[in-house]
């Protein structure tokens, strides 16, 4: 596979990431009653909730200048993460960076449209939540930053250094 193609795939996976987690919050939003949480299974429902801030509701956007600043930053950091794309070879890493990718689309775009990132997954065990209530957008981001640090810690290629030292033999 050559390294356009991976990274068109990882464009393509954040684009899919971004399509499904907007048609699940529209859903969410147009054609349930969102002020009345279902239960899914015994640990898992769908509660709506507006998150005004960033990841566990820190840096909350209060005002309209500070709604701006979080698109702003968020938009950076997903330019960062394009340019990264277009940077790196390896498919699982171009992969993991489109997850990213494609969950800070989502939520900027729901920032920047309504002020905040419409949350609906409720993942808990009787009164323990592990996570705030939380979207597909976050586990998309959560996913390919575990992976790109899991791959960065334990599976990057070292070098030989064998081969760097050995003499050259003629």
């Amino acid at each position: 596979m050559s390294v356009t193609t991976r990274r068109t795939a990882g464009l393509v996976l954040a684009a899919a990431i971004v399509a499904v987690d907007q048609a699940i919050k529209w859903a969410i939003t147009h054609k349930t009653n969102i002020h009345d949480p279902v239960e899914i299974t015994s640990f898992f429902r769908v509660a709506y909730t507006q998150n005004f801030g960033v990841s566990l509701g820190l840096l909350t956007a209060s005002t309209q200048e500070m709604r701006l600043l979080l698109v702003a930053l968020t938009s950076a950091i997903a330019i960062g993460v394009l340019v990264w794309i277009f940077r790196e070879r390896r498919l699982i890493d171009i992969l993991a960076l489109g997850l990213v990718l494609g969950g800070a689309l989502g939520n900027i775009i729901d920032r920047a449209g309504a002020g905040f990132v419409t949350d609906y997954a409720d993942l808990h065990f009787g009164d323990w939540r592990p996570f705030l209530i939380f979207n597909l957008a976050d586990v998309a981001i959560s996913t390919g930053v575990v992976v790109i640090l899991a791959r960065s810690l334990f599976w990057s290629e070292k070098p030989d250094l064998a081969a760097k030292t050995a003499p050259e033999i003629r």
